[in-house]
């Protein structure tokens, strides 16, 4: 009964920290993503036209739609070097996502007349040692040229251009390692795109229904485009924490079904030494399948009770863990403090599930030793 306790309440524990865990990396990228996001199905950029952007602007709830041009390139900043992932932006997109609140150092200027400016995640400044109080460094960006088959790599092989840092964000460890964001223009220069585009993010207005207008653009801009939310444009992270989940969920799981085994031994000796009161049963007209249902109503009642307390234990420990914060993340780095935990009564379900079915394997064959006792023999 303990182990059934024990064990229940570790499930329930460990899954709700799942849960929270995914909730909190949606919390982090919702701060900053989009709601919704376009690309190209085939090939990492397509063509902006007139027409495309009418459509995009016809559907209501869009309240912008700010174009995108992102890739890698490496930075050159006084002897450092960094490759990173340039991202070149309209001036909506500032307003859209409330960039300048992620700021700590510097200001947030991208274009100043017909200079341009630079914004850097903290990640990227501390590998190039930037020092943004100075303006007598500036740093250059080197793009590959799109090359035909067979033509020497030379120094023409690459666009160059400077551009002065302005300021520092600090978003997510992954944005701060990897983002520096630059005037559209500016990308669209240095790497040679034109009207192409890598995406266009879309920001919703606040009474929108993002599921949709997500249907809508699918229908309206045809198979040529995905339409994204923000789930699946970090599927691949929110999966990695499902499959961890259910890994974790089947370890438990046979965990308690071996920590259950303590039901399977206390039947089976109940069964050998109540051999006498079993047989006064079948004496009063007693069948085998109601003494397999004694046992079987036995072992069900031990799991239930086992089962209920680590339930109501499992509870216990999540709701003080979101109340007070009680276990840390030991991280002085990490987003949170405390681990995030977040119950959901599907977890309660398959926790249910998952007993019972232990309780059937492990109460099943005492009972079925238990119906089998011979009646004349253990009577005399």
């Amino acid at each position: 009964m303990i182990g059934v306790a024990i064990g229940t309440a570790a499930l329930i524990v460990v899954l709700s920290v799942f849960n929270g865990l995914q909730d909190l990396i949606r919390s982090v990228y919702d701060a900053f993503d989009p709601q919704l996001k376009i690309e190209a199905t085939v090939g990492k950029s397509f063509e902006m036209t007139t027409e495309l952007r009418s459509k995009i602007e016809s559907i209501d709830g869009i309240k912008i739609a700010t174009e995108i041009i992102e890739d890698n390139a490496l930075i050159l900043y006084r002897d450092q070097q960094v490759v990173a992932r340039i991202k070149g932006i309209e001036e909506n997109y500032i307003a859209a996502n409330r960039l300048d609140t992620f700021m700590v150092r510097g200001s947030m200027r991208l274009t100043e007349g017909n200079v341009d400016y630079a914004i850097l995640g903290t990640g990227v400044a501390y590998e190039l040692s930037l020092l943004l109080e100075s303006d007598a460094y500036g740093m250059q960006i080197v793009y590959p040229k799109k090359l035909k088959p067979g033509m020497p790599i030379s120094r023409n092989s690459v666009s160059k251009k400077n551009i002065n840092p302005t300021g520092i964000f600090s978003i997510e460890t992954t944005y701060n390692e990897t983002y520096v964001f630059v005037p559209l223009r500016f990308a669209q220069s240095l790497m040679d795109y034109g009207n192409k585009r890598t995406s266009i993010e879309i920001y919703l207005t606040e009474d929108a229904n993002e599921a949709s207008i997500q249907s809508k653009l699918k229908k309206e801009l045809g198979q040529d485009f995905t339409v994204l939310n923000s789930d699946e444009v970090h599927s691949s992270l929110l999966k990695a924490i499902q499959i961890e989940k259910l890994f974790t969920f089947i370890t438990l799981s046979f965990i308690m079904a071996i920590a259950s085994f303590n039901i399977f031994f206390t039947l089976s000796i109940l069964a050998i030494e109540k051999k006498r009161d079993i047989s006064i049963l079948y004496s009063f007209g007693a069948t085998p399948r109601l003494i397999r249902q004694i046992f079987l109503k036995q072992g069900s009642l031990i799991s239930l009770i086992g089962a209920s307390t680590g339930l109501l234990l499992g509870l216990t420990i999540c709701l003080l863990q979101q109340a007070f914060g009680f276990v840390g993340m030991g991280l002085q780095t990490s987003m949170v403090d405390a681990y995030p935990v977040k119950l959901e009564f599907i977890d309660f379900i398959f926790v249910g599930i998952s007993i019972a079915l232990i309780t059937i394997v492990t109460s099943y064959r005492p009972a079925i030793i238990a119906s089998r006792v011979e009646m004349v023999k253990n009577l005399n």
